[in-house]
């Protein structure tokens, strides 16, 4: 299903899954997607203790054999050329949950997203937030009802530590693609 989909995979600053992001994009490509790697500013041009600078992004452009779109002016002509059958969003933040729910478009990844809805073709978010329990429940409550975008299945990632936090289940995100370009949501979505 997933041989030759054009697929943009943007990753957003939830770091501690910066590593799962890259294993699932070389998942996609194994199973003969076509990736096009899209960062948000953040990821961009920041180091962190998982990755020094740079490093998400050169794995991105070796894995994929695309370069990276990070910026909003690269992102903008996803939507009017058509270029990508889906965007997933791996991981999406709930900063950057917050900014979709609100129609605010200011990274390459949100240009993507609403670039790429404007053609209805789908977008798949795979929440990756601290407080998915807490503040950003509205936004992932509103966008489940939004048209044209799908939830990759999420837990609680360490429900006595951080009650509130919320992380995708990575190893589902090409099944849900799959559902997605169906117009289908996987489920079930609370795992």
């Amino acid at each position: 299903m997933l041989i030759d989909m054009k697929i943009g995979f943007a990753i957003t600053g939830s770091f501690c899954t910066h590593s799962a992001a890259l294993s699932t994009v070389e998942d996609l490509v194994k199973k003969g997607a076509d990736v096009y790697p899209i960062v948000s500013s953040i990821v961009n041009e920041t180091g962190t203790r998982f990755f020094e600078s740079g490093v998400v992004v050169s794995e991105l452009e070796r894995i994929t054999g695309h370069k990276v779109i990070s910026t909003i002016e690269k992102a903008e002509p996803i939507g009017p050329r058509k270029l990508l059958d889906v965007v997933c969003v791996a991981p999406c933040t709930g900063n950057t949950l917050g900014k979709m729910a609100g129609g605010i478009t200011d990274t390459a990844v949100l240009m993507a997203c609403k670039a790429h809805l404007r053609n209805q073709r789908p977008v798949v978010l795979a929440v990756s937030t601290n407080d998915g329990l807490g503040a950003s429940a509205k936004n992932i409550g509103h966008l489940m009802t939004c048209k044209n975008i799908y939830f990759v299945p999420f837990r609680q990632d360490d429900p006595i530590n951080k009650p509130m936090s919320l992380v995708a289940r990575f190893d589902l995100v090409p099944a849900t693609i799959e559902c997605a370009l169906e117009g289908k949501q996987i489920q079930p979505i609370l795992t």
